[in-house]
């Protein structure tokens, strides 16, 4: 059976390629290693499916710090209003919520998932689940089809790579796609976790002092080893058993990562500020005044709320105060300790979770080799790519998906009008 265009991969890039594809009038094979198409799709957004953020797009660039400046060309063919339109003429009824993000009216990433396999299987894209492909085929600098794991070929003229990076790899992403892109001559690019949690082997990381504490709204700061900013993120962190989690580390992590690289560095250290609205003169004037305003009262009492009393307890025990001196015995220098404890305390990284463990990969396909308006190959006739096989990388938030969407729905769109 020969086919116009085959996709690899069932996710969130992939069913758009199809879908797009398929309405361009091409003929369409959609081709999973695995039982379920858009596994990814169904787990994001902590289930509720984030599909895509409704910032301006010159703001929705900056928060695909992994080359999102690519994605300009292929938003003037598909952008972040047009996955709204396209969601919404499916039945699927979006809000928006902190930061731009849209998620379902239903909360239910499943309801994305099914209009989406619907429309696919609606517009006649035939579908092979639990087949495994062994490599893409290419003949005299073009595309000719697809080998699969059982040795059967299937030829089209056109074959789209959408089957992710090694990131969730529960879902289906291995890395299988790098090879078939290196075998057609491209470039990958250094792979390496981003959106991960950060580890420590500082001590008090390794006796569990503050596994499960939250800190809200901190600004969380990666420091390269001289102790100059990379990167400042403004959101909340947890505190594991092995190091640092949630959404501000989350951000971080990718300038981590590449410092600890970069510098050949054994550590790179990582500043919490948790009271980001304050500098430390103003901190340290309302440490001082709430002591001196009842100086009978032990300052942990005193100085309850200001930040949660576990992380208060550990500062205090950091500068080596005890949490019962009360203001008569309280030497000044304490406050002064206290209140850049407080701006700047600072936790030494020494790594990060593997790739397998991260939200989403950093690297892949290089770019260089990439027509921008099509997502096609430079290099071999007929070969697209979409989603994160290609170097591109967000924060979570809705921007990974909105690249999945726009770079799928170019190259289905591109594959299919290719004369």
């Amino acid at each position: 059976m020969n086919y116009d265009v085959i996709v690899i991969g069932g996710g969130p890039s992939g069913l758009m390629a199809s879908v797009a594809a398929a309405k361009h009038g091409a003929s369409v094979l959609l081709v999973d290693k695995g039982s379920k198409l858009g596994r990814k799709l169904a787990i994001s957004g902590g289930g509720r499916c984030n599909v895509t953020n409704r910032l301006p797009l010159e703001e929705l660039i900056k928060f695909i710090p992994g080359n999102g400046r690519f994605l300009f060309s292929a938003f003037s063919v598909f952008n972040n209003e047009d996955i709204i339109d396209f969601f919404e003429g499916l039945g699927i009824q979006l809000k928006e919520e902190d930061h731009g993000r849209m998620f379902p009216v239903s909360n239910s990433a499943k309801d994305v998932v099914n209009a989406l396999l619907n429309e696919v299987e609606e517009l006649g894209v035939e579908i092979k689940v639990n087949t495994p492909v062994e490599t893409v085929l290419y003949d005299k600098g073009a595309v000719k089809g697809i080998r699969l794991q059982t040795k059967e070929e299937i030829y089209a003229g056109n074959v789209i790579i959408a089957v992710g990076g090694k990131s969730v790899p529960h879902t289906g992403s291995t890395g299988d796609g790098y090879a078939w892109a290196e075998k057609a001559g491209h470039t990958i690019t250094d792979l390496y976790p981003t959106e991960v949690p950060l580890t420590s082997e500082e001590t008090f990381i390794k006796q569990k002092t503050l596994q499960g504490l939250s800190l809200r709204d901190v600004a969380l700061t990666v420091l390269n080893p001289k102790g100059k900013a990379i990167k400042t993120h403004r959101w909340d962190l947890i505190f594991t058993h092995f190091g640092l989690s949630g959404p501000a580390v989350l951000r971080c992590s990718q300038y981590a990562v590449k410092a600890l690289k970069k510098y050949d560095a054994q550590y790179i250290p990582l500043r919490i500020d948790s009271l980001p609205d304050q500098n430390e003169e103003e901190v340290f004037q309302q440490l001082a005044r709430l002591a001196k305003d009842e100086p009978n009262k032990a300052l942990k009492n005193v100085w309850k709320g200001i930040v949660p009393e576990r992380y208060l307890l550990f500062l205090l025990d950091q500068i080596a105060l005890s949490p019962d001196t009360n203001f008569h015995h309280l030497p000044k220098e304490k406050i002064r300790e206290l209140a850049k404890q407080l701006k700047q305390f600072t936790i030494k990284i020494n790594g990060s979770l593997s790739i397998e463990k991260a939200f989403v990969t950093g690297g892949g396909v290089s770019l260089k080799e990439i027509h921008p308006k099509e997502m096609a190959s430079k290099l071999m006739e007929g070969l697209y790519f979409c989603g994160e096989v290609l170097d591109i990388h967000g924060y979570t938030g809705g921007y990974n998906i909105t690249a999945a969407f726009v770079t799928g729905f170019t190259a289905g769109k591109n594959a299919a009008t290719r004369h």
